[in-house]
């Protein structure tokens, strides 16, 4: 296993730097999978919150692939999803992870959001329940080019939103970041609306592991870990979460972590 080229904490955030976006999934692999594993022993499940995006693939490649999880045991639920999008369309987020990952994995249960519900109010309540009766052990999150988490973005996060989940309009931002990676065409294509994870919901996990590989995210890492903590970028948040654990690449570290 590759060592980190650089740890450091800030605030209460420990901060790892690895060489590669490759090293860095495998290491925060190696992380959750002790967290999953310690879960299973523990109360003989596991219950986790999977984040999707290219910045994922090199984590969720290497956490598919590790012998020491009982996958039977494991709950998943995922972070967001388009309101109105084919269940079937590629950049559908319960359909990125039928093709990374529960291809390769045979889980207890995945609970998916819904975009296609005919009671957008009435999904969003029954997500908000089955997080409850599966209380988190693991969350693992990204940071958008905007700095948001899941679909929070910087016009309309709220650290403290007293709901678990809710409907958001999309920010310009995060529209144009999804065509960037190519999961649509066009900004026109990308759905304005999505139903999102609330930020106290993820950060409700007992252990949150975020990975932002890649320099098209430098500059989010650089306003998360050294402007205001402030939903004007919500990743700033995991500078006050001591269960939080932020895995960089050298590309997204920059010149921000020395």
């Amino acid at each position: 296993m590759a060592k980190p080229i650089l740890e450091k904490t800030i605030d209460q955030l420990r901060v790892s730097v690895f060489q590669t976006n490759a090293e860095m999934g495998a290491a925060a692999a190696a992380e959750a999978t002790a967290i999953i594993a310690r879960a299973i022993r523990e109360r003989g499940e596991a219950n986790v919150i999977l984040a999707t995006g290219n910045s994922q693939l090199s984590f969720l490649t290497a956490l598919r692939a590790t012998p020491e999880i009982d996958w039977g045991k494991v709950v998943v639920f995922h972070m967001d999803e388009y309101i109105g999008i084919d269940p079937e369309h590629p950049a559908s987020f319960p359909k990125f992870l039928r093709t990374h990952f529960f291809s390769y994995v045979n889980v207890k249960a995945f609970y998916p959001v819904s975009g296609q519900a005919s009671s957008v109010e009435a999904t969003i309540a029954e997500y908000a329940r089955l997080l409850r009766a599966h209380p988190a052990d693991l969350c693992a999150c990204g940071y958008g080019e905007n700095g948001h988490l899941a679909f929070n973005d910087p016009p309309f996060a709220d650290f403290s939103d007293p709901v678990l989940a809710k409907v958001v309009r999309l920010d310009d931002a995060s529209r144009r970041q999804q065509v960037g990676e190519g999961h649509f065409k066009a900004l026109s294509e990308v759905p304005t609306h999505a139903i999102t994870l609330t930020v106290p919901a993820l950060l409700a996990a007992q252990r949150v592991l975020c990975l932002v590989p890649e320099a098209r995210k430098a500059n989010a890492v650089k306003r998360a870990l050294t402007g205001a903590i402030s939903e004007d970028c919500p990743g700033s948040v995991l500078r006050r979460t001591p269960h939080a654990h932020l895995f960089l690449d050298r590309d997204s570290a920059g010149e921000t972590v020395k």
